[in-house]
């Protein structure tokens, strides 16, 4: 049996399997039925590692031992396997999720509170910035950001960018636009965020702008800028830099609230 590394690969990432699992799953997927050292020698797994290897696949769900001798192990159909393992990674994410919300209730995060407080005292203000590496940690900075805002959030971002604000920020400008903090985002507009701002309502105010900058603001002291075209790099290599800096990002957003009364709005934008 050939089957391609890359499509190994694939399964790797999305079964959160070794390489050794994928390729005796796969072998016995293409058998139905078979030995563990019929699997070894299909898949080229040492016979050593072979039971240990289906012992872990029939925990997960993947395969199942037919009673009898000699022992034998037959497939699960991959639309099955693909609901166990959903069910599984559902039951996994809620209990950790207990435990880390369990966590607000005892001395552990007292005591991490203790240090980080101890620490932010010794930091000098130059010191409160950071260079972001990969759109995945770029967003999580972002929120984190966003969510701690208490008067003013305000964005400029890409066409693209603005879809993916509008759809992944939307639980934390619904937050923040209870505390009353006032949320601006200038972008390219498009037919396809004009659908998603209906749906957003009043929550974020949208205006169009042809120009290129991808940054974000927070009560006038802090600021994120992505440092790249998301159109022109992959999101794994996206790369942006934080900085608390009242004295800068006040002056950026005064640059920005005077391009901002310039801005169409969407419904401007439909009208043509």
């Amino acid at each position: 049996m050939i089957v391609k590394e890359e499509f190994l690969g694939k399964l790797r990432r999305y079964f959160s399997l070794n390489l050794y699992e994928v390729k005796i799953w796969t072998a016995l997927l293409s058998r139905g039925t078979s030995t563990a050292g019929e699997l070894s020698d299909i898949a080229d797994v040492p016979r050593s590692r072979s039971y240990d290897v289906l012992e872990s696949l029939e925990k997960k769900g993947f395969v199942v031992m037919k009673l009898g001798k000699p022992i034998k192990y037959i497939a699960v159909p991959p639309k099955e396997v693909v609901e166990r393992v959903k069910k599984n990674v559902s039951e996994d994410a809620k209990e950790q999720i207990k435990k880390l919300s369990d966590l607000k209730n005892t001395e552990v995060l007292g005591e991490l509170n203790s240090l980080h407080d101890q620490g932010v005292e010794l930091i000098e203000p130059s010191d409160l910035s950071g260079s972001l590496r990969g759109r995945h940690n770029l967003y999580n900075h972002l929120d984190l950001t966003i969510r701690n805002a208490q008067e003013s959030v305000t964005l400029m971002t890409t066409s693209q960018g603005l879809l993916r604000k509008l759809e992944g920020l939307k639980p934390t400008f619904e937050k923040i636009k209870k505390k009353g903090v006032k949320i601006r985002i200038a972008a390219p507009v498009s037919k396809e965020s004009i659908n998603l701002m209906k749906e957003m309502g009043n929550l974020v105010e949208v205006r169009h702008t042809d120009n290129k900058a991808r940054f974000c603001i927070v009560d006038g002291k802090e600021l994120v800028f992505m440092v790249m075209d998301d159109n022109e790099v992959h999101p794994t290599y996206d790369v942006g830099i934080w900085v608390n800096t009242p004295y800068f990002a006040g002056a950026l957003e005064n640059l920005f609230e005077m391009a901002w009364k310039n801005m169409k709005s969407p419904a401007d934008m439909v009208k043509k």
